[in-house]
């Protein structure tokens, strides 16, 4: 075993703070601790949180992730003491006081693994180190005896990073008809010898296949809505005809997520129909994701040279040895820990990645190593694609390749198929969209940094070949002038806007700061207003804001019609990388062009007839009172209207699926909101019920007797609960403000009774991260919000107890008063509310070991709501005292003895 680092050690908690040094470990004060870190170079796990821990933000050190992250880039840690331990194969630490000793013993595994011969991330470190150096990272010379100079030169990162390779395009798939007998046969290889025989998950996977037969008309696809109760095994009953339809037909299968967590679990189970690579290096499984996702080689190039400063520029060094080991450069969810990003508090990781839509494609210098790129051209000719469902959707709207649009779709998590088309064809006229487009066209402004660059600098070649290109160019970089610039909400503040766009803000602004009603001003929430009997100053600033936008739209428009012109008469010097790259600026030019439609009907709208498949409402988005927006909003009433247009109508097949799909046994709801109405198909229903015995493993406890609007008694019933159940509670919060208020009361109660709490917008980690140290510590608990509620899965010990606060009811908003006038009222509210007690049940029993109790904090939870949970299992009405000697007895198994509700008859 290596020696320990003979350095100072500090570990903080809500239970306390210790401190190890001179060998001997021993309790400190917050002001001692934090006076040891500003004397000389201390040990710390996690400084952000360490520093939350003791209330001081300017908390530095030797952060032992930041070392792992350079010894072991793109290797998975759990960022507690607990997870360091079992990530360097050390004994995890018994309590919070032999935490400093396990820093030091961990900083001496970390400096010898540098020091071995078989260090297998050792290339580049020696170089990357040097840079570090210069930069005063603090492990910089702790490091340099232990990381050898290299016999020769190191290459850069760009050098090594390997090119991807154009390949043929894909023929049209065969049109195959998949049997149920090779199914059947199918799902036995992919389940493996010797497995448990499931006829739900047998009938699931024939239902399945019957969305890969030939379609037998035009924009009419087969459509298959699948209830599958949790623990069928939907994964495998759908790739297994999948699988083969995509081997007979050599077809690409698209599957569709919600969640993150999703798309890492199908990447694991595709493993069992697919080999990870083909005979010719090929990928059959790839997982794609939007731009903003991956790591843009430019910008990092930039932040390597001097774009980023400070702390800043020590996060893009280490980004870089991650991007030499990365599968993939996938920086939101993929093998870039998720802690990285928050250990250096800015938005770092954000602004290495193609945030604004700024790529210049085959213009970049690093466009033939480029991940997305990469990703794009495995995805057409792979044979399974994992994405998400807004991905599938913006492929579907504006794809740069027809060929590759999805046409045999898996919608998992099908039940956010509804909210995801909401967003996708959504219009948001707003300060801040605004002035990401003026970015795009401008480009660089002043003193701006960054390798930002405007239409000029990425048509330059184009604008000096054709005339009335450049003239086109011209006339959008001056047009795009009349769009907010930075500094556009102080000078709104200030009454003093600039130009027909911040005029049209600050009327709007106006406007919905004089007829807000909500209370929001007050509680620092953001505030709307309905897009009916506008005053004449919104109106007429609308007016001027539609020239000013159709101004910018008419040369962009004639870009496109030039540029498609060069591409037709191809001069001489146009190869094929600058085919390539002026086919990347049409598309991003068609993008635009769109969205500025878009914005010009919204406001074209303003103060006339509403439009009745619309809601239009006007804004001020606010956090904890500070306003961060201004805009005009449009949804479509029915979203799935131009899904089932873009998405549903090209395809030949397409299945949505789901735990929570149908309400109750009713599928009129799934049927609504799954689009197949405007274009006229009735799909095919399926249902497949969970194999679980929810009556015998799970418990719903309607806690009668915590008041409503009793934060100390909320919060006490909250520490009271963890309490009994021991950890393992998962909390869930319709607000932010009353879930750090229950923290904030219970937080040192519990940590001192050995009882982690951890909670979303409190601690500084990210969700991902947040239920990774869930899962790992089954003493730890959890608070979040509706990120949480669905999309977190954690079988096993580490969740027994799931507790709501309140009913989740639908907040009274504008868009939700609309579709609720239009889907029945009352009844819409109540089919909402079911299905998200329904998705927060299903986080309680994820294996058929799993057991626990489901604990609603409201006396006033209506009886017809009962039906969200699965029949037979128990819901018992209690005081709190007498839920907790349930929480505490654990789930027996036998009969429930007070059964109170009838669900059948309400």
């Amino acid at each position: 075993m290596p020696a320990p680092v003979p350095l100072p050690a500090l570990h903080a908690s809500h239970a306390g703070s210790w401190l190890r040094d001179a060998g001997a470990t021993r309790t400190c004060s917050r002001g001692e601790a934090i006076m040891a870190s500003a004397d000389t170079p201390v040990l710390l796990l996690n400084a952000p949180l360490v520093a939350t821990r003791l209330g001081y933000p300017d908390l530095s050190g030797l952060d032992l992730l930041e070392l792992y992250a350079f010894v072991h880039p793109a290797r998975f840690c759990v960022p507690t003491p607990r997870g360091l331990a079992h990530a360097l194969d050390l004994d995890e630490p018994a309590s919070d006081d032999a935490v400093p000793a396990l820093l030091q013993q961990a900083a001496g595994v970390l400096l010898e693994t540098c020091a071995a011969d078989d260090w297998v991330e050792r290339e580049g470190a020696w170089s990357a180190l040097q840079s570090l150096m210069r930069l005063r990272w603090p492990w910089a010379q702790v490091l340099a005896p232990h990381v050898a100079r290299p016999e020769k030169a190191e290459k850069w990162l760009f050098s090594r990073l390997p090119e991807w390779e154009e390949a043929p395009e894909r023929p049209a798939p065969g049109q195959v008809l998949i049997e149920e007998p090779e199914i059947e046969a199918q799902l036995a290889h992919l389940t493996g010898a010797g497995s448990e025989r499931r006829e739900g998950q047998r009938a699931y996977a024939r239902d399945v296949g019957k969305v890969f037969a030939p379609r037998g008309k035009r924009g009419a696809p087969h459509v298959l809505l699948a209830q599958a109760g949790t623990g069928i095994g939907k994964t495998l009953g759908y790739l297994a005809p999948a699988s083969l339809w995509a081997s007979a037909a050599q077809g690409t299968v698209w599957v569709s997520t919600y969640t993150k967590n999703l798309q890492r679990q199908l990447r694991g189970e595709s493993r069992r129909a697919w080999p990870e690579r083909r005979a010719d290096g090929s990928q059959p499984v790839v997982v794609r994701k939007g731009r903003e996702n991956y790591l843009c080689l430019l910008n990092l190039e930039d932040a390597l040279q001097g774009g980023f400063g400070g702390r800043a520029a020590i996060l893009a060094h280490l980004v870089a040895r991650w991007a030499a080991y990365s599968r993939d450069g996938d920086m939101i969810g993929g093998d870039l820990p998720g802690w990285l990003g928050t250990l250096f508090r800015k938005r770092g990781i954000a602004a290495l990645t193609d945030q604004r839509g700024e790529c210049v494609y085959a213009g970049c210098p690093h466009y033939r190593k480029c991940f997305i790129e990469r990703a794009a051209r495995a995805s057409a000719q792979a044979d399974l694609v994992i994405a998400n469902h807004a991905l599938v959707m913006v492929n579907a709207a504006r794809g740069r390749d027809h060929a590759q649009r999805p046409t045999r779709i898996v919608f998992d998590e099908g039940h956010h198929v509804f909210d995801a088309a909401d967003s996708t064809f959504a219009a948001a006229l707003s300060g801040q969209e605004a002035i990401e487009l003026r970015r795009w066209i401008v480009g660089p402004e002043r003193k701006s940094k960054g390798r930002r660059r405007g239409l000029a600098a990425r048509l330059a070649d184009v604008a000096s070949y054709d005339e009335a290109g450049g003239e086109a160019i011209e006339a959008a970089l001056e047009a795009a002038h009349a769009l907010p610039s930075d500094g556009w909400l102080q000078r709104l503040h200030d009454g003093e806007p600039y130009g027909p766009l911040e005029a049209l803000l600050a009327a709007v602004r106006g406007c919905v700061y004089a007829r807000d009603e909500s209370g929001g001003q007050e509680a620092g929430y953001g505030i709307e207003t309905e897009a009916a009997g506008l005053p004449g100053p919104v109106i007429e600033a609308a007016g001027h804001a539609q020239a000013a936008l159709a101004a910018i739209r008419r040369p962009l428009a004639k870009l496109a019609v030039r540029l498609e012109a060069v591409v037709e008469d191809a001069p001489d010097w146009l190869d094929g990388q600058g085919r390539a790259r002026i086919e990347g600026a049409r598309h991003s030019l068609a993008w635009r062009i769109d969205l500025l439609l878009a914005w010009e009907a919204l406001l074209d709208r303003l103060g006339g007839p509403a439009d009745p498949e619309f809601v239009d409402w006007l804004a001020v988005d606010r956090s904890e009172a500070r306003e961060f927006d201004v805009g005009i909003h449009r949804r479509w009433l029915d979203p799935m209207k131009p899904f089932a247009r873009v998405v549903l109508e090209p395809a030949h097949g397409v299945m949505l699926t789901s735990a929570t799909l149908r309400d109750g046994e009713d599928w009129s709801s799934a049927v609504e909101r799954a689009g197949t109405r405007h274009i006229e198909i009735e799909p095919h229903l399926a249902s497949a019920e969970s194999p679980f015995d929810y009556a015998r493993r799970a418990e719903v406890l309607i806690v009668t007797d915590v008041k409503r609007g009793d934060l100390p008694a909320l919060a006490g019933a909250y520490a009271r609960l963890v309490e009994a159940a021991g950890g393992g509670v998962l909390g869930l919060f319709t607000a932010v403000r009353r879930l750090r208020a229950v923290h904030g009361r219970i937080a040192d109660r519990l940590a001192r009774a050995g009882l982690p709490l951890y909670a979303q917008h409190v601690d500084p980690i990210d969700t991902g991260t947040l239920v990774d140290i869930f899962r790992d510590d089954p003493a730890a608990s959890l608070l979040g919000t509706d990120a949480l509620r669905d999309g977190v899965d954690v079988p096993g010990h580490s969740l027994r107890c799931v507790v709501m606060e309140q009913v989740p009811w639908p907040r009274p908003d504008i868009l939700h008063r609309a579709r609720r006038a239009a889907n029945g009222g009352g009844a819409y509210d109540d089919r909402i509310i079911r299905a998200r007690l329904a998705q927060a049940f299903g986080r309680l029993i994820r294996s058929k070991d799993d057991a626990g109790h489901f604990v609603v904090l409201s006396a006033a939870f209506p009886s017809r709501l009962l039906s969200a949970f699965p029949p037979g299992t128990p819901v018992i009405r209690l005081t709190l005292a007498e839920a907790l000697q349930r929480v505490a007895a654990g789930v027996s198994g036998g009969e429930t003895a007070r059964t109170v509700e009838d669900r059948q008859s309400s």
